[in-house]
């Protein structure tokens, strides 16, 4: 098993980012610190500090990425006229490289080796967040591949960490 100290947690205090925190601190014995990225979703943000704390997060960043995101990406697909098919701006899937930025400038400044995020193979993100944190430093470790395969999370599976051991 890869020895991890510190992870900085993508969490959004839905279900997937909740069980992976308390996943995370079981299974490698370490500090979660949990972030989360304000890309304008809104009332979501409220009461994330303390479901975080009781979960299990040391601490919790809450970032407001909405001008960076809009600027820097969204406007930059509109621009390109990136829309899938013909009707959706991709406004999810345009918001994780941005996420995951913020995330890895976060593990530096926290002293974190690892990062990692709720993503459970059902999509793309997870390839999203991945391919951002290893672009911005190589060297980070990235324990999800390793969760997804321990929860044994799939498409077909979503609920697989819920059932009896």
């Amino acid at each position: 098993m890869t020895t991890v100290n510190k992870i900085v947690l993508a969490y959004s205090g839905g279900l997937d980012t909740s069980v992976m925190l308390r996943w995370l601190k079981e299974h490698y014995n370490c500090e979660v610190v949990c972030y989360c990225a304000d890309v304008g979703q809104g009332a979501e943000l409220s009461g994330l500090e303390e479901k975080a704390h009781a979960t299990g997060a040391s601490k919790l960043y809450v970032e407001d990425l909405r001008e960076e995101f809009v600027r820097d990406y969204v406007w930059t697909a509109v621009k390109a006229n990136a829309i899938y098919e013909g009707v959706y701006l991709m406004g999810t899937s345009l918001a994780r490289p941005v996420i995951a930025k913020r995330q890895i400038e976060i593990a530096r400044k926290e002293g974190a080796d690892a990062v990692a995020h709720g993503a459970t193979g059902k999509g793309n993100d997870q390839v999203r967040f991945e391919l951002t944190y290893y672009a911005l430093q190589p060297d980070i470790k990235s324990p999800i591949s390793a969760a997804r395969t321990v929860l044994r999370i799939t498409p077909s599976n979503p609920a697989a960490p819920f059932k009896q051991r």
